[in-house]
């Protein structure tokens, strides 16, 4: 079984010019199908609240910081904090995440598959079913 991981990306430029991060082919765990971006989050909110049986996913913090709780299905949690454009949150599938968005965060995902609410396991409790029957 996969486990969420941090990868950190190079970066180029320097604190004169700015920097420049590229997430692209081999530094990758997949290929990129689908992004997105989620700001505007009030701070004493939590995101995310599900899983997905298939998809995979790349998480950013383009600006502000972003506190990762992930559950993988051996019931493990996982915190991750990032704080860092070129700090990525590497997430499997079948891993339960919620998101807490510091002040000014954006958040980008970088998906492994287009949307289908299909793969959304939205019930905490459905995925304590599936991990604890192993309905991997």
């Amino acid at each position: 079984m996969s486990k969420p991981h941090i990868i950190t990306l190079s970066n180029i430029g320097s604190t004169d010019i700015g920097q420049l991060v590229v997430a692209e082919g081999d530094n990758l765990p997949f290929s990129i199908k689908r992004a997105y971006w989620t700001f505007g989050v009030p701070s004493n909110k939590v995101r995310g609240h599900h899983a997905h049986y298939e998809l995979e996913q790349l998480i950013v913090a383009l600006s502000g910081v972003l506190e990762m709780t992930v559950e993988t299905p051996d019931r493990l949690r996982h915190s991750f904090v990032l704080d860092n454009p070129d700090k990525v949150l590497y997430i499997p599938r079948m891993c339960w995440r919620e998101i807490k968005f510091g002040p000014d965060a954006v958040l980008l995902c970088l998906a492994s598959m287009e949307y289908a609410e299909s793969d959304y396991i939205r019930s905490y409790y459905e995925y304590a079913k599936l991990v604890e029957n192993n309905m991997l």
